[in-house]
């Protein structure tokens, strides 16, 4: 009987050292992580998952070689600066633990009327906890800009408020990031496209399509890989 539980406690320990191992393999099958911290922008309301873009900046820096995980991803529709700020501070620690962050926020602001101030306070904040999640703290930080969805037939009946208003968070967006020396890609042009073109627009006629997406990670693919760290 002693023989039968001892036979028994190696193969768990056997087992359990097995699953170990195989746990260490498929984390280090991976060299750089990534974190985007953003609104429904960020976590791709109206598109697949596959179709999001930071999943698609990912899938084109491993197409280049570049062992990238999954993006984790901290974004919800209908975020203001203050909400995103609320789940940083609930989800993550200060902990430099990602080789890239990226930051796209702002447009619940302007939508829900918000100050332009208010919206500048929170952003340094946001910004500030970015830098300490980041390894190489401003330079593995970047920002996409406000897209313009004055330009969906969501928006279309006050595109022009809408353009004035977002241009207006973008100001105040680019200034904090050039403040804190974070790079800044303004894709609100491309966003802007999508009033020539209704396949850059979701179904739900307001967020944009996996495409329009996949023209923002061609605007910054060539230049994210020189932020991450050497290995």
């Amino acid at each position: 009987m002693r023989k039968i539980l001892f036979s028994l406690l190696m193969l768990v320990l056997s087992l359990s050292g097995c699953k170990t191992f195989n746990e260490t393999i498929v984390k280090n099958d991976y060299e750089y992580s990534f974190l985007a911290l953003g609104d429904s922008y960020t976590i791709g309301e109206s598109v697949d998952k596959s179709q999001r873009w930071p999943v698609q900046l990912v899938s084109r820096l491993n197409d280049r070689g570049y062992k990238v995980a999954p993006p984790k991803i901290i974004a919800k529709t209908g975020w203001t600066t203050g909400d995103l700020l609320s789940a940083m501070r609930s989800q993550l620690n200060y902990t430099r633990d990602f080789d890239l962050v990226s930051i796209s926020i702002g447009v619940n602001n302007q939508y829900q009327g918000k100050s332009i101030k208010e919206y500048e306070e929170e952003l340094r904040e946001i910004f500030k906890m970015a830098l300490n999640y980041a390894k190489k703290r401003e330079k593995a930080v970047f920002a996409l800009s406000i897209p313009d969805y004055g330009v969906t037939p969501f928006g279309a009946d006050n595109a022009e408020t809408i353009r004035e208003e977002i241009n207006q968070y973008n100001a105040v967006f680019r200034k904090v990031a050039n403040d804190f020396d974070v790079v800044f890609y303004n894709i609100t042009p491309i966003s802007r496209e999508a009033a020539r073109d209704s396949n850059l627009i979701a179904e739900d006629n307001l967020h944009p399509s996996g495409l329009m997406y996949q023209y923002w990670v061609d605007e910054i693919i060539d230049e994210i890989p020189q932020m991450l760290p050497e290995n």
